[in-house]
């Protein structure tokens, strides 16, 4: 038995309907003891209604990493292109989703 580890490769599929990717400029974040669930949302100026584009379920454990890996990511873009600017106090967006409040 060899000592040294392997490293695994994992194969990663992009589906061509995806790789585009969806536009948001909002996220909603909710959680229950054993799930994350993050909503983002595209809301254009002046119109009352606004969609989720997709929707992501995670554990906690996996929430966490990828917490991590953002904020990494964030380090190094701000170490490449300068820092990114908070646009400070955000007005609270009422968020109604046709029902009563939902929890997992």
């Amino acid at each position: 038995m060899a000592d040294k580890k392997e490293k695994k490769q994992v194969s990663i599929e992009l589906p061509e309907e995806l790789a585009q990717g969806f536009y948001s400029n909002l996220a909603v974040v909710n959680h229950s003891p054993t799930e994350f669930v993050v909503d983002f949302i595209s809301m254009m100026p002046g119109m009352p209604k606004a969609k989720v584009k997709s929707r992501v379920v995670l554990t906690p454990q996996h929430t966490k990493r990828l917490l991590r890996a953002l904020v990494d990511n964030v380090k190094k873009y701000e170490s490449q292109f300068g820092e990114i600017k908070d646009a400070g106090k955000q007005q609270q967006v009422p968020l109604t989703f046709g029902g009563p409040k939902a929890e997992a």
